[in-house]
């Protein structure tokens, strides 16, 4: 469900955007263009169960061989930009002005998280999501090259697993995510998960934690 839309841009700060997140609300733009947000609830939530987390086998290959070097929260302007970047089958987005100004925000206050598929110098692949107590909510991902956000994916999963996490919030299913175990949920369940996790407080394991892939596998019980 829709909600109106924000003509007051300003009144939006992170603050307000961080309140939303807690009311299991997000918002969005219709396009790149748009200098306007508008809010989202949806009737079916998509989430990503951290205790089912499925890792496909070709996948758990990829991840322990190492193929890409996993960074996180080095680089948020290039993996929100790369979110955004127009892609084949994808050539409108919705990160507009507005949603990189308050992301950025709430990233240097901490409660937003990257994490980033790099090879050979270059940034290959990542995704970028809130951290509110023990919820993440996942917003974007991007991939250059096969599998990299795939992989930045599952690290994401191990770190939260690690840190004490009780949500993955994906806003919408897609064929992408279902491999990976995430489901639909009523608003009501959702909600009732998302009051769960803000009672208790989690630690994103940040930049200075290194995980190989086999421990990442290992901590998905994957190993």
């Amino acid at each position: 469900m829709a909600r109106p839309r924000d003509k007051e841009q300003d009144l939006v700060t992170p603050s307000l955007l961080l309140r939303a997140y807690a009311c299991g609300i997000f918002p969005m733009a219709d396009s790149a263009d748009d200098p306007t947000l508008f809010w989202v609830e949806p009737e079916m939530r998509g989430v990503i169960p951290l205790g089912a987390f499925h890792v496909p086998r070709r996948l758990a290959r990829t991840v322990r061989s190492g193929r890409f070097e996993i960074r996180v929260d080095s680089d948020f302007e290039a993996v929100i930009e790369a979110c955004a970047a127009p892609r084949p089958g994808r050539r409108a987005t919705w990160i507009n002005e507005p949603i990189r100004r308050l992301y950025a925000a709430l990233f240097r206050m901490g409660h937003v998280h990257t994490v980033e598929a790099w090879r050979e110098g270059r940034l290959v692949g990542g995704l970028y999501g809130v951290k509110l107590r023990a919820a993440f909510f996942g917003e974007s991902m991007f991939s250059f090259e096969r599998d990299a956000s795939k992989v930045a994916l599952v690290h994401l999963v191990a770190r939260l697993k690690r840190g004490g996490f009780k949500l993955l919030d994906a806003q919408f299913i897609t064929a992408h995510l279902t491999q990976f175990g995430a489901v639909e949920v009523p608003r009501d369940d959702y909600v009732e998960i998302l009051d769960d996790a803000l009672r208790v407080e989690a630690e994103f394991p940040g930049r200075d934690v290194k995980l190989s892939g086999a421990e990442v596998l290992e901590t998905l019980g994957e190993g």
